[in-house]
C-alpha cells in the first residue's frame, strides 16, 4: 500500500498495489496491523456501503459525540470525496482535502475524527464503501453547508448544475456557526 500525503497532514490518500491480468486483479483493501502501524492507530466497528445517482451530494457530514474516522472507497464509478478539517485549535482548522476516488483508480482516503466529511457523484451512478471508528449516531450528527463560501470547495459539478441534496444538507451551517471539536 503506498501512502500519499496531502496538504492536511493528518488525511491520507492510500493507494493500494493491484495485481492484474486478462481475467481480472486482486488487490488487497485493509490490514489493521498495517494501517495501526503506518496511518492511524484506530480500531473499526462499522462497515457501510450506499449507491448514488450522478449529480448526488452527500455531505459534509459529521458527529460531535461519538466521532468517527472514515476509510472510504469507491467500488464502482467515481466521486469528488472531500475532508474539512474541524478541529478549532488545528492550524488547518477549516481547510479541506479533495480528491478523486474511482473504481478505476482503486485509492482510498482516510478521514480522521474532527473532520467533516462528504463526497459528489461524478459518474452516472457510484458505489461508496467505508469503514468507521465509531457507531452512527443521529442525535449527534452535524451537517456542515456544501457551497459555503468560506470553505471555497471546487466541487466538479456535472455541467455546472446544482448538486441534488437532501433536506439535511440543503439545511447545512456555515463554518462559522458550526460546531467543533
Amino acid at each position: 500500500m503506498n501512502i500519499i500525503e496531502t496538504a492536511i497532514p493528518d488525511v491520507k490518500i492510500l493507494e493500494p498495489k493491484v495485481f492484474g491480468d486478462d481475467r481480472g486483479f486482486f488487490m488487497e483493501t485493509f490490514r489493521e496491523e498495517w494501517f495501526r502501524g503506518n496511518v492511524a492507530d484506530v480500531t473499526f466497528v462499522q462497515d457501510n456501503h450506499s449507491k448514488s445517482s450522478q449529480g448526488i451530494l452527500r455531505g459534509l457530514h459529521y458527529q460531535t459525540e461519538q466521532t468517527q474516522g472514515k476509510l472510504v472507497r469507491v467500488t464502482q464509478g467515481e466521486v469528488y470525496d472531500v475532508a474539512v478539517d474541524m478541529r478549532k485549535d488545528s492550524p488547518t482548522f477549516g481547510k479541506h482535502v479533495g480528491v478523486l476516488l474511482s473504481a478505476e483508480n482503486k485509492r482510498q482516503l482516510w478521514v480522521p475524527e474532527g473532520f467533516a466529511h462528504g463526497f459528489y457523484v461524478t459518474t452516472e451512478s457510484a458505489e461508496f464503501v467505508y469503514k468507521c471508528t465509531n457507531y452512527y449516531a443521529p442525535q449527534f450528527e452535524q451537517s456542515v453547508l456544501w457551497n459555503d463560501p468560506a470553505l471555497d470547495i471546487q466541487w466538479p459539478l456535472v455541467n455546472g448544475q446544482s448538486p441534488l441534496l437532501s433536506e439535511k444538507d440543503k439545511a447545512g451551517l456555515l463554518l462559522v456557526d458550526a460546531p467543533v471539536f
